[in-house]
């Protein structure tokens, strides 16, 4: 009797939420042709496609798609048994702040996950400015936060990646021969403070076109063709594109980090820490 392997089922999900067999592999702890090998042998066992390429991409076809909601169910029915068989269920209420950005590209594939492995967990998420986050008035907050960080500060935090801070916009739209446009989250904003200060350092003249302290606020006004902005690479949202332009400066880097405060429930913080930690390398 033909039996499906659950590890390689869990493979699969990870590649759908993730988006990319190599996103998957660093989430697993596995190497890109050893993702993808696990995918070929899923689909000879079961003699169906999974994938079709499309250019240098691989996009989930219908067979993926129905497979994939089995495999939800029955990986859902596994982590329920375990979890049940636990002896001191995680409980408690969790206060996450997190930028914007990765806000929107983070925990979609996080909340999902953790509220179905801790579901007497309650996740209260503020999604804000990482100075905002980071400020003595709101920073007691928090259990846990994900902030953005100069990376000359060195704070008392753990630093899950120094990350590159690109131009962002969408490439059907060409930047003006003379002018600039930018669309910028409001002052405060670490990626504001370092395109301003970098295009001060050159000739090319610029202008702030929009402004506005949410994520699809900026994707909305740069579909309509009002400008570019900066965002670190790893959350670079799907409906924007890298723009590489000879009179745009380079931005350098920035260290995303994870600030994990007193809490009355460490184990509960610690577990969506976790998670966290997976998906951001």
């Amino acid at each position: 009797m033909k039996q499906l392997s659950l590890d390689v089922l869990r493979t699969f999900t990870q590649i759908v939420e993730l988006g990319s067999f190599k996103k998957a592999g660093e989430v697993l702890g596995r190497t890109q042709p050893a993702v993808t090998l696990q995918i070929q042998r899923l689909e000879s066992q079961i003699g169906r496609r999974l994938f079709d390429k499309q250019g240098q991409r691989y996009q989930l076809n219908k067979n993926g798609e129905w497979l994939y909601g089995k495999a939800k169910q029955m990986l859902s029915i596994n982590d329920g048994v375990f979890r049940d068989l636990e002896e001191n269920s995680l409980q408690g209420q969790l206060k996450l702040g997190i930028p914007s950005e990765f806000a929107s590209t983070l925990l979609p594939s996080i909340i999902g996950e953790f509220s179905q492995r801790y579901p007497d967990v309650t996740l209260d998420v503020t999604s804000a400015l990482s100075q905002n986050l980071l400020s003595e008035q709101y920073k007691r907050q928090f259990d846990l936060i994900l902030a953005l960080v100069r990376p000359d500060a060195k704070p008392e935090a753990e630093l899950l990646k120094n990350d590159e801070l690109v131009w962002a916009g969408d490439a059907s739209f060409a930047l003006s021969q003379h002018m600039i446009s930018l669309v910028l989250a409001p002052e405060g904003c670490i990626y504001r403070s370092r395109v301003i200060h970098k295009l001060k350092q050159q000739t090319q003249a610029w202008k702030i076109s929009y402004t506005n302290p949410d994520l699809y606020g900026l994707i909305a006004a740069i579909k309509q063709g009002l400008g570019v902005t900066a965002l670190a690479k790893s959350s670079l949202p799907k409906e924007l594109d890298i723009i590489k332009d000879n009179r745009l400066p380079t931005l350098g880097n920035i260290d995303v980090c994870l600030f994990k405060q007193s809490t009355q429930h460490p184990q509960v913080s610690e577990a969506l820490a976790s998670y966290i930690r997976a998906r951001i390398k």
